[in-house]
This record gives structure tokens, C-alpha cells and sequence, in this order.
């Protein structure tokens, strides 16, 4: 007979969390037998995630609709939160989304302004509200999914990339804001992950993008908690991709945006 865990469960609250690297999050805090908030848009989806969740080990799994696209989504999520009386330990902001094409032409605007909306504006937005509990606490981590193409702009997804760039930049100054205070900062910077994100963003099938190898979301996940936990700054998944990040840091930009065009 397996022993039950004795310590209080912590809590963790997941955006995206119903598909993707998302769920894989939520999956590394199951397995821990922590309490997990899993926060996404479809009902239909997050009832299924929660379900599977339930299976990995979690202490409790609850799921949130909530529509991070919608004005002030991250607002919106905090005052859920303080509605449930929920104290949160672990903050993971990963919903993301994007539009593919040139993005005079080809792209909608209202898929790159839900692109923003979610990715960025929704990131400030919670992590303006829930870290100061964290902070009170002296205790607390913050994981930001942010990309590989945030230090290499990819044309046909000019918006996106830049969103990802923003958060990179953003995690990393609020990490040194909060040195000292107990609560770290992590960003996860995927390359190419296999999720429906390219049927969202309209990828060409027969694009190259479409066709690239792309990494196992549970291994891409595995990877940014391990490195959340242990407090890390920053960490590339798949590790190999780490070669694409210090080519990025070495060549002119419009040298790194040329390899990354996405065609």
C-alpha cells in the first residue's frame, strides 16, 4: 500500500491548462499531489483535462472557464480566485495564442489582438494581482511560458513572436524585482511543441513550420517545472534547442529573423 502524502498540498494554478504544455504542467503538480487550478476556455476540454488529471495523483483538481482573450481576463481570474478564497503558491501563466501568416494580407486582427490580449496583457494583469500574496507570504514561484522565438523574431508570425519577446523581457525584470523576497520567476522558453496551437493560429500545413519535428509536450513540461522549482531564471525545452537561443544571442537580428522566417 502506497503511503499518503502528509504535508499540506500547495496549490497551483495553471492557464492553458487544458491541453498542451499546459496540461503536462498541471500533470507535473498532480504527480506531486498537489491541489491544481486548471484554467482554460473551453468547458468541454478543461472537463476532460480535470478528469484525466484526477488519475495522475492530485490532491484536487477544480477548472475555471475563463476566457483570457475577453478585457481584463487577468483580472478577471484573480477575483475568481479571491471569490474561492484561493491562496495560490504556484502561479503559471501559459495560455498563449497567435495568428500565422504575412501580417499584411494574410493575418486576422482580431486573432493577433487575442494574441496580445492573452499573452501579454493578461500575464501583467495576474501577475500584478496575485504576487503580492506571494510576496507577503515570502514564499511563492512564478513559471511565464515564453518561447524560443523571443530572442529570434519569425516573420508570418510577426505578432507573436513579439508577444513571446515581451514576456521574456518581462519575467526577467520581475525576477530581479523579486530577488530577496522568497518568491522566484522562471521563464519556460519551448521550441516547437507538438499542440493544437498551429490549427488555432491557421499554420499552412504544408508550411515548413507545419512540418518541423516538434518535442513532446510532457517532456517540455517536465522540464520547466523541474527548473521552476529549483528556481531557475530562465529554461530552453528540448534542451537541445539551447544551441538555437546562443546562436540568437551571437547574431545581428536580422540574421537570427532571416533563419527563423517561417514559411
Amino acid at each position: 500500500m502506497t503511503d499518503l502524502p502528509t504535508s499540506t498540498p500547495k496549490t497551483a494554478l495553471v492557464t492553458g491548462g487544458s491541453s498542451g504544455i499546459g496540461l503536462e504542467l498541471a500533470r507535473c503538480f498532480a504527480k506531486a499531489h498537489q491541489r491544481v487550478i486548471i484554467v482554460g476556455k473551453d468547458e468541454s476540454k478543461l472537463a476532460r483535462a480535470a478528469d484525466d488529471l484526477r488519475g495522475s495523483g492530485a490532491h484536487e483538481v477544480i477548472a475555471w472557464s475563463i476566457d483570457l482573450a475577453g478585457e481584463d481576463g487577468g483580472a478577471r481570474l484573480f477575483a475568481r480566485a479571491e471569490e474561492q478564497g484561493e491562496a495560490i503558491d504556484h502561479l503559471i501563466l501559459n495560455a498563449g495564442t497567435g495568428a500565422w501568416g504575412k501580417f499584411l494580407g494574410e493575418t486576422d486582427w482580431a486573432l493577433e489582438l487575442a494574441g496580445i490580449q492573452v499573452n501579454n496583457i493578461s500575464v501583467v494583469q495576474a501577475a500584478k494581482l496575485f504576487i503580492p500574496a506571494m510576496v507577503r507570504r515570502g514564499q511563492g514561484r512564478v513559471l511565464i511560458t515564453s518561447s524560443v522565438v523571443a530572442l529570434g523574431p519569425s516573420a508570418k508570425l510577426a505578432v507573436y513572436s513579439a508577444t513571446k519577446a515581451f514576456l521574456y523581457a518581462f519575467a526577467e525584470a520581475l525576477r530581479e524585482e523579486l530577488i530577496d523576497t522568497g518568491v522566484s520567476v522562471t521563464a519556460l522558453m519551448p521550441d516547437l511543441t507538438q499542440s493544437d496551437f498551429f490549427e488555432r493560429a491557421g499554420v499552412d500545413p504544408q508550411s515548413v513550420t507545419a512540418k518541423q519535428p516538434k518535442a513532446d509536450p510532457a517532456h517540455v513540461a517536465e522540464i520547466g517545472y523541474e527548473a521552476m522549482m529549483k528556481g531557475r531564471d530562465h529554461v530552453v525545452a528540448p534542451h537541445l534547442s539551447a544551441a538555437k537561443m546562443a546562436a540568437a544571442s551571437l547574431l545581428p537580428t536580422w540574421l537570427t529573423t532571416k533563419f527563423a522566417r517561417a514559411e
